[in-house]
């Protein structure tokens, strides 16, 4: 590995998110959805979540999305009738996944406020990048939230299989802990061994896999990125039934066959993916009755502190990584990006008539 790939370098917020505001208006999609996009960009890249960043989001829509059909620029949510007042369904109408995202996690709140919790499941969706980032925002408001997707395209190996009929379905969870630790506990991961994201980085970097977490087209184990044809489920049996059950939860909205989304158009069928969020208003979680007389706040944070005592005060909450990068953001004054990844914001810019992205303009920065 050269030294050079994890130099990191500092880039303006306005400067990348122009190029990213750009990069969408060129594809048609409206301010809105625009600016929405941006936002989940910016949030992504000021946690440190590389995987998942704009250059991420803007790949996923050559592949899957306003190129070919996937995702349509300016397309209207439509809200179902239903008979529950704490619930809404939705037809995304292949709508940009991070608008109907930011709406949906909004209704959520909305609706746990009156009733105690809230749920929107949103169907004929299109990605929405990064699930940790709308949990965060209702756990940095006080709320406890979830959200799950059915991924753009199947790539993930059910235990023991050696054919991708899952997608890497991620499960995202948001807790309200600043208080008690300083950030909100944010558990995010996909239920791939390894995210697809992190296989696309390595892939852009010239890096290999570590063993064991990825598959070729005949069913053997890879550690070259350009080669991976599917994923293994992490923790075996354990990631696979979480995996299943996006996928379920997908079936129950309304979704398709896992195996046809993101391929070539099949008449008469639906290819896109599921969304499904919830919000809970602690108070509606709480029983009253703590011990030694604590509040429900100062009993999360003793609990806490229980778990990483007792020899782990050095061990890492969920999130944490997250808002470590962001204080490093927030001391180097912007955005932090690899050489490489500043190449393909550069690759981006050109596209849409921004201007050019040059590594030497952009200073290193202190990840001390």
């Amino acid at each position: 590995m050269n030294a050079d790939d994890e130099i990191m370098h500092v880039v303006p917020v306005e400067r990348h998110n122009a190029v990213i505001a750009a990069a969408y208006l060129a594809r048609g999609y409206d301010e809105d959805e625009t600016q929405s996009a941006v936002r989940i960009a910016q949030s992504a890249s000021w946690h440190g979540v590389r995987t998942h960043n704009g250059i991420k989001a803007l790949s996923l829509d050559d592949h899957f999305g306003s190129k070919v059909g996937g995702c349509l620029p300016r397309a209207s949510i439509e809200k179902l009738p239903g008979r529950f007042p704490a619930t809404e369904v939705w037809n995304a109408h292949r709508k940009l996944g991070q608008p109907v995202a930011e709406q949906a996690i909004e209704t959520c709140i909305a609706l746990a406020e009156r009733y105690g919790i809230g749920q929107v499941s949103v169907d004929s969706a299109f990605h929405y990048l990064w699930g940790g980032g709308y949990v965060m925002e209702a756990a940095r408001r006080g709320y406890v939230a979830y959200t799950n997707c059915t991924s753009a395209k199947t790539g993930v190996v059910p235990f023991g299989g050696k054919h991708a009929t899952l997608g890497t379905n991620p499960h995202s969870w948001g807790f309200p802990t600043t208080d008690a630790v300083g950030f909100p506990i944010v558990i995010d991961w996909a239920t791939s061994v390894i995210a697809l994201g992190r296989v696309q980085q390595l892939a852009r970097e010239g890096k290999s896999l570590p063993p064991d977490l990825a598959l070729d087209k005949d069913g053997r184990m890879t550690t070259d990125p350009a080669q991976v044809a599917a994923l293994l489920p992490f923790g075996q049996h354990k990631g696979y039934g979480l995996a299943l059950a996006d996928e379920l939860f997908a079936a129950l909205i309304g979704g398709s066959l896992p195996t046809l989304r993101g391929r070539d158009p099949v008449p008469g069928t639906k290819q896109t993916p599921c969304f499904y969020f919830q919000v809970i208003h602690p108070d509606a979680l709480s029983s009253g009755a703590f011990s030694g007389g604590l509040s429900q706040a100062e009993n999360v944070k003793t609990v806490l502190h229980d778990i990483l005592s007792h020899g782990n005060e050095h061990c890492l909450l969920p999130g944490e990584l997250e808002a470590r990068w962001a204080k490093k953001c927030t001391n180097n004054g912007g955005l932090l990006f690899s050489r490489h990844e500043i190449r393909q914001l550069n690759q981006i810019a050109l596209k849409c008539g921004e201007p050019a992205f040059d590594v030497a303009e952009f200073p290193e920065a202190d990840l001390a």
